[in-house]
């Protein structure tokens, strides 16, 4: 497993997610903002209020997304043994990448997921090695590999 190019595509997506969030700031802010030299109708004024509020929920996305590419950018993807940070994990059919939240994508022919280990899962699986068995939710999962 190329775990260079599993960062390289998780920094990329990121950064489309990134970008995306800030063109809708930038959408919503312009919006927001009200002609003040003119007469200001109660509807113009309630959309400029909702536009706002959009802006600042954007905001806070593209200030969520800088934080994790900053984080990809830190994090050593090398090899692996135990589940720790950096890691890929293979339960089953599910592959989880240890670093930051990120949507299901695919890289390589497989489906991935980005945990960081706040996520309730990762305190299930920490320290584990391939083979060994941990209970989450009440669901027994073993630990396939470690990459």
């Amino acid at each position: 497993m190329d775990k260079t190019h599993l960062k390289q595509t998780m920094l990329s997506l990121t950064e489309a997610e990134l970008s995306q969030a800030a063109r809708k700031y930038q959408q919503f802010l312009g919006t927001a903002r009200l002609d003040r030299s003119e007469p200001i109708e109660n509807d113009e004024q309630a959309q400029a209020e909702t536009a706002s509020i959009l802006a600042e929920a954007f905001d806070d996305q593209v200030h969520g997304y800088q934080d994790k590419i900053a984080r990809l950018h830190t994090i050593d993807f090398g090899p692996r043994t135990e589940v720790t940070e950096g890691a890929v994990v293979s339960l089953g059919d599910r592959h989880l990448v240890i670093a930051v939240s990120t949507a299901q994508f695919d890289c390589d022919g497989r489906t991935f997921v980005g945990i960081s280990t706040a996520a309730p899962i990762f305190a299930a699986i920490e320290g584990k090695t391939a083979g060994d068995t941990c209970t989450f939710r009440g669901r027994a999962l073993v630990i396939d590999n470690i990459y």
